[in-house]
């Protein structure tokens, strides 16, 4: 059987029957920035904290071509080519692409790689704003970035792109997000603590300390990330028959997903992610006192706001509540059926209609 889209391919390329990356795309190297003595927003203090990242197309003399596109949970630096290229919205011979990796995804600073005393279990929660801040260093000491085109986000990138938005409000002179919202709301908090506890309770998993993988737990955690990830008239439908074998059974679709969600992650880098995602809210940038409303009135800079009609992490009515308070906002909900996969491109239909759509507002159109 061919394996149904992992998370991670669907996230890295652009899924379901869109056009495979350009040869020169798969050849972008990976680089990495390293920050010392990082201090987190806990307090915690990384004697090295490296942020992985790529870069597509050429900084013109200006230095005034670059565009930002912060990574999704787990996803790598070729996290966005479902945007990038001939016929799609991003044209490397003009824009300057840094694409990022946020910490936790076993490449960036994580606990499978940092060493103690913030080893494993032992690594501190890192905040969007922890990676936001990160990338700031980035581009300006060592890219020598003082401002971008843009900064466009799906998913766990889009709530980068809002942290942006509020604590460097005019860095960039447009923003995009997609299925992704200013907020983690307390009913996605408990979507993630239910996935970290299918995770924790394979005995294996010893409190984070485990000499062989939890894979039992890892399974669980996929099979229950699984049943958010697309809408149930997605599965209805049986619309993952668009990428199976005639004859594939929805059994083997099921164990498909469960066995190979996440290839070869680390548990704990899986954890460390999804505490990222769970503490996200730009109410808490200092300043806003912990209103999320105040903070989204905060920002000046244009924003496309693009969730997916059928999200099951970042539901619509979420994004609704959010744009009625974030001035020149333009919001604009992707018809689609494929849930929170939509936002990055997971079959033709949606990636025509963010490639469209996110082209003509980074025109001005």
């Amino acid at each position: 059987m061919r394996q149904l889209l992992t998370l991670a391919l669907l996230f890295c390329f652009a899924a379901v029957g869109a056009q495979t990356p350009a040869k020169p795309a798969d050849r972008v190297p990976h680089h990495f920035f390293v920050l010392p003595n990082f201090r987190t927003e806990g307090g915690a203090v990384l004697p090295q904290a490296r942020v992985g990242y790529g870069t597509y197309g050429h900084l013109n003399a200006r230095r005034d071509n670059a565009v930002l596109l912060p990574s999704h949970y787990m996803a790598g630096h070729h996290g966005y080519e479902w945007l990038i290229g001939p016929g799609k919205c991003l044209d490397t011979t003009k824009l300057f692409l840094v694409t990022t990796e946020l910490f936790g995804n076993g490449k960036s600073s994580s606990p499978s790689n940092t060493p103690e005393p913030f080893h494993g279990p032992r690594f501190p929660v890192m905040t969007i704003r922890d990676n936001v801040a990160a990338v700031h260093e980035l581009l300006t000491k060592e890219l020598k970035i003082t401002h971008l085109r843009a900064i466009i986000g799906f998913s766990m990138g889009a709530e980068q792109a809002f942290q942006w938005a509020v604590s460097y409000p005019t860095f960039a002179d447009r923003l995009v997000a997609t299925s992704g919202t200013a907020k983690n709301y307390p009913h996605g908090v408990v979507r993630l603590e239910g996935q970290i506890a299918a995770l924790t309770a394979d005995a294996a998993f010893q409190n984070g300390d485990y000499k062989t993988p939890p894979t039992k737990g890892i399974e669980a955690f996929a099979a229950v990330w699984t049943g958010w990830l697309f809408s149930q008239e997605w599965w209805r439908k049986e619309l993952w028959r668009s990428d199976e074998k005639p004859g594939t059974t929805f059994e083997q679709v099921l164990n498909n997903y469960r066995i190979h969600f996440i290839p070869g992650a680390d548990a704990n880098d899986l954890i460390a992610q999804m505490r990222t995602w769970e503490y996200h809210n730009v109410g808490t940038t200092p300043g806003f006192g912990g209103d999320v409303e105040k903070a989204l009135r905060s920002i000046k800079a244009p924003i496309l706001y693009m969730p997916s009609e059928t999200d099951l992490y970042f539901p619509v009515g979420d994004a609704r509540y959010e744009a009625a308070f974030i001035p020149g906002v333009t919001l604009l909900p992707i018809p689609s059926l494929w849930g929170h996969t939509a936002g990055a491109a997971s079959n033709p239909a949606d990636a025509k209609f963010l490639n469209d759509n996110i082209g003509k507002f980074l025109a001005g159109k």
